[in-house]
């Protein structure tokens, strides 16, 4: 199965594209879509655009994205919101099932701290998807979507291993 995992922002929408096969979590691709400055609309539009061409280069099975949380402005909570209804409108385009999951679903998951930090994440995604160098902020959230959402999906008996309280805990039988 491949996921797509979509950290949306106005101005950045991280990306991340993985695969899990029996059980284990693979990389394929990440990155961000940069929306820039002018208008709303245009900005808006990039976004979408950006999705599009990625769902159709890696072609996901599924998308995973983060949803918004409430900002003490509520101007950028609704500007966010608006990059994330682009982002979501991209996948809809392409007939895609979307997981929506919160920010401390993603962290427990991936950290196994709800409560972590940008850079756990960025360690615990490199060290989870074996990468060579740490992802950017962005790309690094849209990958732990990605992994979240593998987590939940994998039926039980095919996990190779778990996370818990940032530890990667394997079976018996199976090693790392």
């Amino acid at each position: 199965m491949r996921i797509l995992g979509i950290d949306p922002g106005l101005r950045i929408t991280g990306f991340g594209l993985i695969t899990i096969e029996a059980g284990k979590l693979a990389y394929i691709a990440s990155g961000c879509i940069k929306s820039g400055e002018g208008e709303l609309p245009a900005r808006l539009r990039r976004i979408l655009d950006g999705l599009n061409e990625i769902i159709e280069l890696y072609r996901p099975d599924e998308v995973a994205i983060e949803q918004v949380f409430v900002n003490v402005n509520p101007h950028s909570t609704l500007l966010l919101g608006q990059a994330r209804g682009a982002a979501i409108s991209a996948v809809v385009l392409h007939d895609l099932p979307v997981k929506e999951l919160t920010a401390l679903q993603v962290k427990q998951a991936v950290v196994g701290n709800g409560h972590a930090d940008k850079i756990q994440v960025q360690e615990m995604v490199k060290r989870l998807l074996a990468l060579s160098a740490v992802p950017s902020t962005d790309a690094a959230d849209a990958l732990a979507c990605a992994i979240c959402h593998a987590h939940g999906s994998a039926r039980k008996e095919d996990r190779a291993y778990r996370v818990r309280r940032g530890r990667m805990i394997f079976p018996k039988g199976v090693m790392p």
